[in-house]
């Protein structure tokens, strides 16, 4: 069995759930063998997950002749730089969703900020990179686990056996807001819920889309983006909003987006911070002859209804619960429904054997392109071509 060494970049929320799913990877050693962040979270995480080797930043990772493999978990303005450094030192990289984003916002927030030229930095950007990751063959992983969901996985299958011509999707992912500062503006995050939440269902749908037209022999690419985003929480009083935690400052909490393909088939993308009962992740696809519900949460596979929500303090039901009481949708093995460690066994195959990963640059590439073309549309209220 070949050792695998990983080394963590950044050690919040995201890196546990990485962390995690590298210890269920199969057929191979992989270890998480060094982490760089901030002491303040770095320790506890490298104590959590056992992990000797504790460093300040990325540079001192490189230096690491254990690390093999380098998984960026930092804020997205980090992301390009980071994976230019990394191919650079000759380590293969995961990194995770958004793979980028516009982040050049003046003090007086993003209203002031032209989609367009959002549209065409993020671009330019996604160009360079390509052409840094063109002249090698180390693995490039885009952490996007809607692609590695068991249900998207399955429909996967479905449309390499059966042939069918997909017609439409609908996905969405929604919850009740993020608690962190940085969620609440264009500077930090590069948009609000369409690229925080709506990315991973248009990352999937953009996936089938690609495994349909290879199963046919021909390609497929979005033609066209008509969207729309706002803000709903600004407009509600303190009472109204006191269960949502949602607090956007130049971001949207609610977006909408229809993808044109060029074979004139729809794809439609909910992504809002406006709801209230847990997460929701669902994929649609309706096919000439089939339809494939992708219900990733919240999932019936166990249904719960308990009187006490104090007892359950301690229980973990899912993510974006606040209330434990009544009926809950219990989310099983919830690394693996999300598709977290799907991703790092398909990465960590590529690294030992070769090949390129089911989610990558490619469609890192396309899911950024959509999604500041959605921008733009919202801002321009009319439809934008790719």
């Amino acid at each position: 069995m070949q050792k695998v060494g990983i080394g963590v970049v950044g050690a919040g929320f995201v890196a546990d759930l990485h962390a995690e799913s590298f210890k269920r990877v199969a057929g191979h050693d992989a270890q998480i063998v060094a982490v760089a962040a901030p002491p303040t979270r770095r320790d506890a995480f490298a104590q959590r997950h056992g992990i000797t080797k504790v460093y300040d930043d990325l540079e001192q990772l490189l230096t690491d002749d254990d690390v093999h493999v380098i998984d960026i978990c930092t804020p997205p303005s980090l992301h390009v730089e980071m994976v230019t450094k990394v191919i650079e030192a000759g380590k293969h990289v995961i990194c995770e969703k958004p793979l980028t984003g516009f982040f050049d916002v003046p003090d007086d927030g993003a209203e002031s900020v032209d989609r367009r030229q959002m549209y065409e930095a993020v671009m330019a950007e996604m160009d360079r990179l390509r052409e840094v990751l063109a002249g090698t063959s180390l693995v490039f992983g885009y952490a996007e686990n809607y692609v590695y969901a068991p249900s998207v996985q399955k429909s996967r299958e479905v449309l390499e056996k059966s042939g069918s011509r997909i017609t439409m999707m609908i996905g969405e992912e929604s919850h009740n807001g993020s608690h962190a500062e940085y969620s609440r503006h264009w500077k930090d995050s590069g948009g609000g819920a369409l690229i925080r939440q709506g990315c991973h269902p248009l990352s999937a749908m953009l996936y089938l889309k690609q495994v349909e037209a290879r199963v046919a022999g021909r390609t497929v690419a979005v033609d066209s983006v008509l969207a729309d985003t706002t803000a709903i929480t600004p407009t509600l009083s303190d009472e109204q909003r006191r269960f949502l935690h949602a607090r956007p400052v130049d971001v949207e909490d609610m977006a909408n987006v229809i993808l044109t393909f060029d074979d004139g088939t729809r794809g439609v993308v909910t992504a809002t911070d406006t709801i209230v009962g847990g997460v929701r992740n669902s994929l649609q696809v309706f096919t000439t002859d089939s339809v494939h519900l992708c219900q990733i949460s919240q999932s019936d596979s166990l249904r719960l209804y308990h009187a006490d929500a104090a007892s359950l303090d301690d229980v973990y039901v899912t993510e974006k619960i606040d209330n434990k009481g009544g009926w809950q949708y219990v989310l099983l093995d919830e690394l693996m429904a999300r598709g977290y460690i799907g991703e790092m066994q398909d990465f960590i195959d590529c690294v030992v054997h070769g090949g390129t990963p089911q989610s990558d640059f490619e469609l890192a590439y396309t899911s950024m392109q959509a999604i500041y073309a959605a921008y733009e549309s919202a801002a321009t209220d009319r439809r934008v071509r790719l």
